[in-house]
């Protein structure tokens, strides 16, 4: 099955309002950047997608990517481990306005639930944050005379992915540390849409190479010469 789509904003056009979207990345190595424009180029045009749940691994920088998407109001909750990173200004003005709700989680934690949500598994017990104000409210368990916080998985309706080789079957491989949570996230989603840096035909990337296999994989796009949030930022970049 050919999974390639023309267009970005085709790959986008079924994001709805009120959806969860998982994006990928850590900082800007392996945002999707286009994809994310793509979507605020949508919301532009006609008002929607809103009101989105986004889990990411932070906040967003300056006034591109995931920040321009909280910018613009799109999103109306955030699930991350770094809400303050380099320079979160635009998250940071919306959650003191109380215009954006914050789920705050440790990043150990953040991958675990998205892998969770991708294996089937409902729920876990960790360690981390017992006795913090993050385990308020939650399931606590002792094991081996040591407590433990119950934590729920992660799902979406629409994960946002960068990789670096995809087939046209939908078979990905990533750029080193790009990689990050971009796995996690074509599992945990009931689609992902992903943006690669070449379109290869089915054969051409070796079986032992594939970190992703195309059945997480809903539709590709190629975007050759992929952005990069922190190069954008530095040349003091706002999207659109």
């Amino acid at each position: 099955m050919d999974k390639t789509i023309s267009s970005l904003a085709e790959a986008v056009a079924e994001i709805s309002d009120g959806a969860t979207v998982m994006i990928g990345g850590f900082g800007g190595s392996g945002s999707p950047i286009e994809l994310i424009h793509a979507l605020i180029d949508r919301f532009c045009e006609t008002g929607s997608p809103k009101n989105l749940t986004v889990v990411n691994n932070n906040a967003g920088n300056g006034h591109v990517g995931l920040a321009a998407l909280i910018e613009h109001g799109m999103v109306r909750k955030l699930i991350c481990s770094f809400p303050r990173s380099a320079d979160p200004r635009v998250f940071t003005e919306k959650y003191l306005a109380r215009e954006i709700e914050l789920e705050l989680v440790p990043q150990g934690t953040l991958a675990e639930r998205i892998r969770a949500g991708g294996a089937g598994i409902p729920a876990f017990y960790t360690p981390t944050a017992y006795g913090t104000d993050l385990a308020e409210g939650k399931v606590i368990a002792e094991f081996e005379g040591r407590p433990y916080v119950q934590e729920r998985w992660l799902k979406a309706d629409f994960a946002l992915v960068k990789a670096h080789l995809g087939d046209r079957q939908g078979n990905l491989t990533y750029n080193k540390a790009a990689r990050n949570f971009n796995p996690l996230m074509c599992m945990a989603a009931t689609t992902t849409i992903v943006q690669v840096a070449r379109i290869v035909e089915p054969g051409s990337i070796d079986p032992e190479h594939v970190v992703t296999p195309g059945i997480f994989v809903q539709s590709l796009v190629e975007v050759s010469d992929p952005q990069q949030e922190e190069v954008l930022n530095r040349a003091g970049a706002h999207h659109p």
